[in-house]
């Protein structure tokens, strides 16, 4: 386990050097595609939660509208 974990510590270390060297910018870590995807939200729960968010105000302004019509028949 020791082993591993040095063989990546030093690839990592040889990458950030040749990256440097070349254009002054930092490395991105090995996973750093893999955990922005894992950051994001999947597609189907962002459109899901935007037609609740709708729904849900147009539930609203339906009620609201009901009390402010039923408040002018009085």
């Amino acid at each position: 386990m020791t082993s591993e974990t040095g063989g990546g510590a030093a690839h990592e270390t040889a990458g950030g050097a040749a990256h440097d060297s070349a254009g002054g910018a930092t490395p991105e870590p090995r996973g750093g595609t893999r955990r922005f995807i894992e950051d994001k939200f999947p597609r189907g729960l962002v459109i899901r939660l935007f037609v609740y968010l709708i729904a849900g105000h147009f539930f609203a302004f339906f009620v609201y509208l009901l009390f402010v019509l039923g408040g002018r028949n009085q």
